[in-house]
């Protein structure tokens, strides 16, 4: 689904982005609009689905200081049913298709390594996963949510 959106929007989106607590007066400063106009343009954007508001985790300040993504091979024609089977892992949290030899990709936060190598072992009990790749996170450098 593609939803056309124009500049204002687009600013209203960055700004949040920075800082989702921003009051609508000062977006409508810092865009030179009525806070009227960002009112309305918010709620449209979020009836849209073009915008959520959620609150953003720092896992390292809940004890998540270990994280790996991990590549999986799965029989033919198994897919979705190993993506329902990942999706009940609360520690994963992004799953996505992919190209390439590992059809699956997930990226899980732990408190420690011990985790992940449990994760991969829960991984490797899932009937159709054939295989799967772990890429332990040493450190993160960019994690943003600004897309515009």
């Amino acid at each position: 689904m593609s939803v056309e959106i124009d500049d204002l929007d687009r600013g209203i989106i960055k700004e949040l982005s920075v800082d989702g607590r921003m009051s609508f007066k000062e977006i409508a400063g810092r865009l030179n609009v009525t806070e009227k106009t960002i009112r309305l343009r918010y709620k449209s954007l979020i009836e849209k689905e073009i915008f959520e508001v959620v609150g953003v985790v720092n896992p390292i300040a809940l004890g998540l200081k270990s994280g790996a993504i991990i590549q999986i091979k799965v029989k033919p024609d198994s897919i979705p049913s190993v993506i329902e089977e990942l999706k009940k892992i609360k520690v994963i949290r992004y799953i996505t298709l992919t190209s390439g030899d590992y059809p699956l990709l997930v990226q899980i936060a732990v408190s420690d390594q011990q985790e992940i190598t449990n994760i991969v072992l829960k991984l490797n009990q899932i009937q159709d996963i054939t295989e799967t790749n772990s890429i332990v996170q040493l450190g993160v450098y960019k994690n943003t949510f600004e897309y515009i």
